[in-house]
């Protein structure tokens, strides 16, 4: 017997980054519509004290649900396999209010050694300040994992690829050193979204995202989106998101479903593109090593196909010379725009020393191997050539004024 093409189990993620979640409208929008408003009217009194009980289905105030935040939520719920979501104003947001639900002063949480700087502030700076204790590993080797945990390890924080230089973790083998111990496991999915990589399947108990990224693609939102459990979720909206006040406009989320029906085809080029400019990283003379998921011989070729789908669309490369040399070369680029994000249609680039991971210490900064002529490139959706030929020319630009005097005047040309 033929599939039933209308049964949403059986889509393919193209089709649910368009579909899924759909609300119905009364009068026959296509479009999810925007539902701008703080607050719902009550038909009566007793109306507005049973939702406030929990008696009655119904929505309060955007802080506590919203019908487009909600059509958003069980879009992206549904594209990384879980049941339920909840929408965030900050990516940060979705990280703090997902943890925070779970822990309590005297709890022990494992991080990844390599993560997002401002997550590395939370967990190292806030977190210890309300007696929550953390140990930042490095993750590739499970071993560290297991030799990390204690008695009162309650979560593991996992980001993969890591920010900034795509360090890759194994989920699988990390997860089942968790459950031994009953700890939750948590990912922070953003560079490879759902369409590359479904945490939930290799035993992850929580998904988040910076929905700013590529979720949204345009550059144009600040939002997060955390996935798990129905419990969880719950206790997650009616705790830290509600009483911290980390929820997302309806108007962001109203951007973000718009972004993700173009998901599909955004990812398709981002990949495409970044394995061109990597290859073309890797055969340039001044650029010393290349870090990137789809290069021949990076530890993720063995996840590639099983863990991940892609290898994404961030590349980190380690540049000759020392800091000033990496200044002058971003400095130079003409197409590409020096920026702090990724997943937006143009290309990205920055210092994570001193941008996205300035608040490590130079010590933390050491140990996770970000470097003082490390550069990250998020490859945007522009000809790729065009992408190449711009960073040739400020590779070019960079190196002709720091040669020796035997070889300046020379003329060199890359790509």
């Amino acid at each position: 017997m033929r599939d039933n093409p209308n049964n949403k189990s059986q889509w393919q993620p193209a089709t649910m980054t368009i579909h899924a979640g759909k609300h119905a409208d009364e009068h026959g929008a296509l479009v999810a519509p925007l539902y701008q408003t703080a607050t719902f009217a009550f038909a009566n009194t007793a109306q507005g004290s049973a939702r406030f009980a929990g008696e009655e289905g119904g929505y309060i105030y955007s802080r506590l649900g919203n019908p487009t935040i909600d059509q958003l939520e069980q879009r992206v719920a549904a594209l990384e396999g879980y049941p339920a979501a909840a929408a965030s104003a900050t990516g940060m947001g979705a990280v703090s209010a997902a943890m925070l639900a779970f822990l309590q002063q005297g709890d022990h949480v494992v991080v990844a050694d390599a993560i997002y700087g401002c997550s590395f502030a939370l967990f190292s700076h806030l977190f210890r300040k309300f007696g929550i204790s953390v140990d930042f590993v490095d993750m590739t080797d499970p071993a560290n994992v297991q030799a990390a945990m204690q008695p009162n390890t309650k979560m593991v924080f996992i980001e993969t690829p890591a920010n900034p230089h795509l360090k890759v973790i194994d989920i699988a083998a990390v997860s089942a050193i968790a459950k031994q111990r009953q700890a939750r496991v948590i990912v922070d999915n953003t560079f490879m979204t759902p369409l590359l990589q479904q945490p939930r399947k290799q035993g992850a108990d929580i998904v988040i995202h910076s929905a700013t990224k590529y979720l949204n693609g345009h550059g144009d939102v600040v939002a997060g989106v955390i996935c798990a459990s129905q419990e969880d979720i719950e206790l997650i909206k009616a705790t830290t998101l509600k009483d911290m006040g980390a929820t997302m406009s309806p108007h962001d989320a109203w951007l973000i479903l718009r972004g993700l029906k173009t998901l599909d085809v955004r990812m398709e080029r981002h990949c495409k593109n970044a394995q061109v400019i990597a290859e073309f990283l890797q055969q340039h003379p001044h650029v010393r090593e290349v870090y990137y998921p789809g290069l021949p011989g990076h530890p993720a070729q063995a996840l590639l196909g099983t863990q991940m789908q892609g290898a994404g669309a961030v590349i980190a490369f380690e540049l000759e010379g020392n800091i000033d040399d990496a200044r002058n070369m971003l400095d130079s680029l003409q197409l590409i725009t020096i920026a702090v994000s990724l997943g937006d249609a143009e290309t990205l680039i920055q210092h994570p020393a001193s941008m996205t991971h300035s608040p490590y210490t130079p010590e933390a900064r050491a140990k996770a191997g970000i470097s003082d002529t490390l550069i990250r490139i998020a490859v945007g959706l522009e000809a790729v050539t065009d992408i190449q030929n711009d960073l040739a020319q400020a590779l070019e630009r960079t190196f002709a004024t720091s040669t020796n005097t035997e070889k300046q005047g020379e003329t060199l040309t890359y790509g």
